[in-house]
């Protein structure tokens, strides 16, 4: 199996490299690497850093590693990978703060947090499928919806988003490491943080998941441990909730409130479907796409929902339990987090030690799909060794998270929605997509030129065959139109659509968000009648607006160019 292999039996040899690393600039051009260039940069193969790019795995590569060992390992990796990385504080942080911050009793925190979150789920569910059936990263899949072009302000906005949780996930690990430990700065908890996911980041997929796999055990244990001592508070959560009523907020206002958290925790889950297929890039092509989607979905919603819970439960109680509401105000989430364990001396900072690991299994993730997205911007930069990205990636982050250190509630309640925006206009594509123009063989025919496989002579006499036998005929069109996609075109521009309904589209829900968005810095005449807070409906305008433009233009774009 492809994750206990050695790194080099990605690609059969140097040569193999080159082509591949070629063609990614351009697909009929003889340019090629110097091969000096090529020597250097492959000869960290040697150390087990991987070094492939935005390349598709073949389904015959696929095929060939999966072989060789259980699937079953193969699946507990990708769920101990999501456990890791959804089950700790990064999902956890989002949820103290709807009664910190928005207001909101125990009750409506719950019901707003954990439906939104559930929601959120199936975007990365569904994303997740793309894997097999590709071997393609999310975004590269992403150029059959927005182009050549148009990709790459969509990898742009991706690398945006993982760069934003990055800074989330440092900030709050400096927090806690302040909090464990008053000898320690918060620069150096950031520092530490993004150091030893660009290391584990680096060294690629099979690193790590089994890197996220084994840290997901002693994760669980510290989660249940953070439940159980939050727990001993929870006489203090009648107090809370009156706390909240005595604010008098109008109903107007709350239900706004409530709507803005519900955009947040929507958030949380959904923006993993930038990458999610990432992960599933070495299953076979055969893959059953059901199987993934249930295991990328209960992956993610099972312990975001434990630490969901436990997350709203302490914010709670930390509007009426002093103590935890002065260490909140002090060192923020982080501070609070730890302060909880205060009753269990050491042992209680141990634990909140096994909890900071869990930031560093998000970030892993952050870091090594940016370092893809990175390569989509523009065919000269594939040049540019997947590991170098990772570096530069973690470079802006940290100057980011040293910058905005002392702001993280605000970073988290006004950046991460936006990210939801978004992710909801690109699912609603990638949906429309699938479900409207590629679910059955007549509709698949309008993308000729994508299907097309041969030219000039050789098709000529083709034809002339197909003309001779309607059987024939019949059997071809069906093998021809067997996959969703012709992945084969994964760098061919002039075989894939030009984008045009897609970014079109994409621009008419941006404008939706911008009238239903509400944030510090900008609030929308939409959002603005929702209350005196104002009310997030963003992510549904954006939905809706991109929903209703694309399938008339998509129609129109296939008729005139037939891709």
């Amino acid at each position: 199996m492809v994750m206990s292999k050695e790194n080099s039996s990605s690609l059969s040899s140097k040569e193999d490299v080159v082509e591949a690393s070629s063609s990614n600039v351009q697909e009929d051009s003889s340019r090629a690497h110097p091969l000096r260039y090529v020597k250097w940069i492959y000869s960290l193969d040697a150390f087990g850093v991987e070094t492939r790019g935005i390349e598709r795995v073949s389904p015959e590569e696929r095929d060939q590693l999966a072989s060789s060992s259980s699937p079953y390992i193969q699946l507990l990796q990708v769920v101990g990978l999501w456990y890791a990385a959804c089950g700790g504080l990064t999902s956890m942080s989002s949820f103290f703060l709807p009664t910190l911050l928005f207001g909101l009793t125990l009750k409506d925190s719950m019901v707003s947090g954990l439906i939104s979150m559930i929601i959120g789920c199936l975007v990365p569910a569904y994303c997740s499928t793309m894997g097999p059936k590709s071997g393609c990263r999310q975004m590269v899949t992403a150029r059959f919806l927005f182009g050549q072009w148009g990709v790459k302000i969509v990898a742009l906005i991706a690398i945006v988003g993982g760069i934003g949780w990055s800074v989330v996930n440092c900030v709050l690990g400096g927090q806690m490491l302040v909090a464990i430990n008053k000898s320690v700065s918060l620069s150096v908890g950031i520092v530490v943080i993004a150091v030893i996911s660009l290391i584990v980041a680096v060294f690629g997929i099979k690193v790590l998941l089994k890197f996220q796999t084994i840290l997901s055990i002693p994760i669980f244990v510290a989660c249940i441990l953070f439940y159980v001592v939050v727990c001993k508070k929870i006489g203090y959560i009648g107090k809370a909730n009156e706390m909240v009523r005595e604010m008098n907020t109008s109903t107007l206002t709350y239900n706004g409130n409530w709507v803005s958290f519900f955009t947040l925790g929507y958030s949380v889950t959904a923006t993993w479907g930038s990458g999610a297929s990432d992960y599933y890039i070495l299953f076979p092509e055969k893959t059953s796409s059901t199987k993934v989607f249930l295991i990328t979905f209960l992956g993610i919603a099972l312990p975001t929902t434990f630490v969901a819970v436990s997350g709203t439960l302490c914010g709670s109680i930390a509007l009426s339990y002093q103590p935890w509401n002065d260490a909140y105000n002090n060192l923020g989430v982080g501070g609070l987090i730890v302060e909880t364990f205060s009753p269990w001396g050491a042992f209680g900072k141990f634990v909140s030690v096994l909890l900071y690991l869990s930031l560093i299994c998000n970030n892993i993730m952050n870091t090594y799909s940016i370092a893809f997205e990175f390569q989509l911007i523009d065919k000269l930069l594939v040049f540019v060794p997947r590991w170098l990205w990772a570096t530069v990636t973690t470079a802006i982050y940290i100057v980011l998270s040293l910058v905005g250190k002392e702001h993280f509630s605000t970073i988290l309640s006004n950046f991460l929605p936006m990210l939801g925006y978004w992710i909801s206009m690109y699912i609603v594509l990638l949906l429309e997509e699938n479900l409207m123009f590629r679910s059955t063989i007549k509709v698949k025919k309008l993308h000729a030129k994508e299907f097309e496989s041969k030219g000039g002579k050789e098709k000529e006499e083709e034809t002339k065959e197909e003309e001779d036998d309607d059987d024939d005929d019949e059997c071809e069109q069906s093998s021809k139109f067997e996959q969703l996609y012709n992945w084969n075109n994964w760098n061919r521009p002039k075989n894939r659509t030009l984008g045009i309904a897609a970014c079109v589209a994409f621009c008419c829900g941006v404008a939706g968000a911008v009238v239903g968005m509400n944030q510090v810095y900008y609030r929308g005449p939409l959002a603005d009648k929702i209350g005196a807070n104002g009310g997030d409906i963003g992510m549904f305008l954006a939905f809706g607006f991109t929903g209703i433009t694309y399938p008339i233009l998509r129609y129109l774009e296939l008729k005139r160019f037939k891709r």
